[in-house]
């Protein structure tokens, strides 16, 4: 065993530097300075190179975390990369927004102890080296095929299947509603989290590898799911799920009550340095507001961040379980709390109050009582136990739903569920329409970014093991 290795128990886990709540709150630049290389070296050398790596386990792309940490502890930066990125095809986005603390971090056999290896910083930080180094080169396919894939969606799942793909030598063409590729990892995420030359960087590459992007392309106003499925020898269905999950209280129709993406959707796009009339008109901006978020997983937390940096005068999280259940990532909530956002545990709203617009909340106390279905404890309000919040803006965000998916692209023999996700036969994940396959959120349901990568890629591999079928069957 290298002597690099086994530090955990003279080395204390340590984090990149984070910049102080007053500083981060003047921007939208990323909470964690760059890791100094010695530090991520020595951080990597925690790793106990374990006989039964949980941490492998528990990530959904099944990442080989112990030998890249190995790698890293070694100095071998361009291994270490070539090895995360043998199984993630984004592993610089993973290791900044996926929720480590639930996944390959909250599984560390060391983690009771002496507290887990710091695995999303060393992947964060291998991956921007080896973008920095030169490392990271367009796919040079060994042979071109001639057949083509359409991608419906240029979200992490589009994205990774897309990837996958092209290095076979297929015709990749990916088809997305937005002006710029990403999806949800570039209009739906602050920046806060992810800077968008991260994204941008990624999908450019792709873009230089020869694959086509069609982008303010909507299935269904351009093109019918039929007319592009007589384009493609195969089509990949990867829109995620984009329709809020609304609420049924009185007075939610007011004046600046908005949902959690329109808020994202033009924050992000203001920091592109769009024209977004909403914003500039003041609706969509939280300065000088009283702010209410409704919901507590991840999206409530980026809500929540972007108005205290937009300039708020109050910024309040009403959610209606306890923090020790609150669905979001555990560090996102601190964060939040260092920068002034003021959580209200066990409340929900009861009606939203004013003329026009908004300008209150009323919110009753909540109390966790016998466990439901998924084995957690269900909230109940408490009687007479209402309360009021000022509120000029109320943002709520509650979850995603899909979209009608047959009406959308007018097809109305594609089959979804009564949750309207689409059907797929999961052993191949094709649809009941013939050679048109899907994967990511708009199949599992609202979900993290490395489960659409990791369902891009499978994806990926059921549709080139569909076309291969068909030639042999040609043939």
């Amino acid at each position: 065993m290298s002597e690099k290795l086994l530090k955990f128990t003279s080395i204390e886990q340590a984090m990149p530097v984070k910049r102080a709540a007053q500083k981060r709150l003047a921007d939208f630049n990323e909470v964690y300075a760059e890791f100094d290389p010695e530090k991520a070296r020595e951080q990597a050398s925690r790793c106990s190179q374990c006989g039964v790596p949980f941490c492998h386990i528990h990530c959904p792309l099944g990442n080989n975390i112990p030998d890249w940490l190995k790698l890293t502890a070694e100095g071998r930066l361009e291994d270490a990369y070539e090895m995360a990125v043998s199984t993630n095809n984004m592993p610089e986005i993973c290791g900044r927004i996926c929720p480590q603390d639930r996944l390959c971090e909250g599984n560390c056999v060391i983690e009771k102890d002496f507290d887990a290896v710091t695995i999303g910083s060393v992947e964060k930080y291998i991956a921007d080296m080896a973008w920095d180094q030169g490392w990271v080169k367009p796919i040079t396919p060994a042979v071109e095929l001639d057949q083509s894939i359409g991608i419906l969606g240029a979200g992490p799942a589009g994205l990774a299947a897309a990837e996958e793909l092209r290095k076979l030598g297929y015709q990749v063409h990916i088809y997305d509603r937005h002006d710029r590729a990403g999806g949800l990892l570039v209009y739906g995420i602050p920046g806060f989290k992810l800077e968008k030359d991260v994204v941008g960087r990624r999908t450019g590459r792709l873009e230089q590898s020869g694959i086509t992007f069609h982008l303010d392309f909507e299935v269904g106003r351009e093109k019918t799911l039929s007319d592009l499925r007589e384009e493609h020898d195969a089509l990949l269905i990867a829109t995620g799920v984009y329709r809020a999950r609304g609420i049924k209280v009185p007075g939610v129709g007011l004046g600046n009550i908005y949902e959690a993406l329109d808020y994202l959707i033009a924050s992000n796009k203001v920091g592109f340095g769009d024209d977004v009339p909403e914003f500039t008109n003041g609706n969509l901006n939280a300065k000088d507001k009283n702010v209410v978020v409704v919901g507590g997983g991840d999206t409530a937390m980026d809500c929540v961040r972007t108005a205290v940096r937009q300039g708020a005068k109050s910024v309040k999280c009403l959610y209606r379980r306890d923090k020790a259940n609150m669905p979001g990532s555990a560090r996102e909530v601190l964060n939040a709390e260092e920068e002034g956002v003021e959580f209200v545990w066990l409340s929900g709203p009861e009606a939203f109050l004013g003329d026009n617009n908004v300008s209150a909340v009323r919110a009753y106390q909540m109390r966790l009582g016998a466990m439901d279905a998924t084995g957690r404890q269900a909230p109940e309000p408490v009687p007479g136990s209402d309360f009021k919040i000022d509120c000029d803006l109320a943002i709520l965000a509650l979850g995603f739903e899909p979209e009608d998916l047959p009406a959308l692209f007018g097809a109305p023999e594609l089959r979804v569920t009564r949750w309207g996700t689409v059907t797929v036969d999961h052993a191949s994940m094709m649809t009941n329409v013939n050679g048109v396959f899907a994967a990511g959120d708009i199949v599992r349901g609202a979900s993290l970014v490395v489960w659409a990568i990791r369902d891009g890629r499978d994806a990926a591999a059921s549709i080139v093991k569909h076309l291969r079928q068909k030639d042999a069957v040609a043939a």
